[in-house]
């Protein structure tokens, strides 16, 4: 997805509901949204079961507004990825998240905790300053990285929790925004074609550059604000692989995106005697992989 900037304000290129204030920072409004749907999660899980065997179930994401509790991921003893934090929602943990559990300056803004980069984080993604940093070099310049950052709107989640839900574990008082597929490349394969079924447009799923995070935070909850939403495959980045298994990659659905495939699915070329090819090959896959 691309972004237009205007001066000091960053525009959206496909413009999403009445949403957002006209700010430089993007901000949630109060919405009435729609709570899940149990026979939607039931009929899905059936569905992934029949045509996607032993693969994992998806988790899924939701801003909801804080509820004061204490029952929150703590704060880790120094830097971490949130990444690797939400591992544990992959087993079968619900894990709620507000601004004091993440330690990680990406992290804190592709969650809306923060609209502030750490000092000389241009240097930090290009080539380093000397005496001062050591570079990623995951950008070749510093003005690489100012402009490329000019086009990222940052948003606010202030006031609200981040809660990461496994699928099976939704009730009727989740509002889940955005489905996380963690997968390896056959189902992948089933995932990416279905996200593009209905589509004439061959950009059914995009594939923005960012940190593990933003691929599946910050970039499928913009999409989920859009008329038309579109998948985010992503967990590209160096820096988030240690918190993923190996061969594992993500595909980020937003939750209104989701539905509809969910409705088509018995349609699709799942059905073919190709996809009874892969389901072999899923198997064989999840065999040889046992969770990390």
């Amino acid at each position: 997805m691309a972004f237009l900037f205007y001066g000091t304000h960053c525009k959206l290129d496909r413009d999403p509901p009445a949403l957002f204030e006209s700010a430089d920072v993007l901000i949630f409004r109060d919405m009435h949204y729609s709570l899940m749907d149990i026979a939607t999660r039931d009929r899905f899980t059936a569905l992934w079961q029949k045509y996607f065997p032993g693969a994992d179930l998806p988790v899924t994401l939701e801003f909801r507004k804080e509820s004061g509790s204490s029952d929150k991921v703590p704060p880790p003893g120094g830097w971490r990825c949130i990444v690797c934090q939400i591992g544990r929602t992959r087993n079968g943990a619900t894990l709620v998240f507000n601004a004091a559990s993440i330690t990680c300056g990406g992290g804190l803004m592709y969650t809306g905790y923060s609209d502030k980069r750490p000092p000389n984080f241009r240097y930090f993604l290009s080539q380093g300053k000397e005496g001062v940093v050591e570079g990623e070099r995951y950008k070749r310049t510093p003005e690489i990285v100012d402009t490329w950052e000019r086009l990222i709107p940052p948003f606010s989640a202030q006031g609200k929790e981040l809660v990461f839900t496994p699928w099976d574990k939704l009730t009727e008082t989740d509002n889940p925004e955005v489905v996380i597929f963690f997968a390896r490349p056959e189902v992948m394969s089933g995932l990416f074609t279905l996200a593009n079924f209905d589509q004439s447009n061959p950009n059914g799923v995009i594939c923005p550059m960012g940190s593990g995070c933003s691929s599946i935070v910050y970039y499928p909850w913009l999409e989920q604000q859009m008329d038309k939403p579109k998948v985010v495959l992503g967990m590209f980045d160096p820096s988030a692989r240690k918190c993923v298994p190996v061969d594992v990659l993500t595909m980020a659905f937003p939750m209104k995106r989701f539905e509809e495939v969910i409705g088509y699915m018995e349609e699709s070329f799942l059905i073919t005697q190709t996809w009874e090819t892969v389901k072999k090959k899923i198997t064989r896959s999840g065999a040889a992989n046992t969770k990390e």
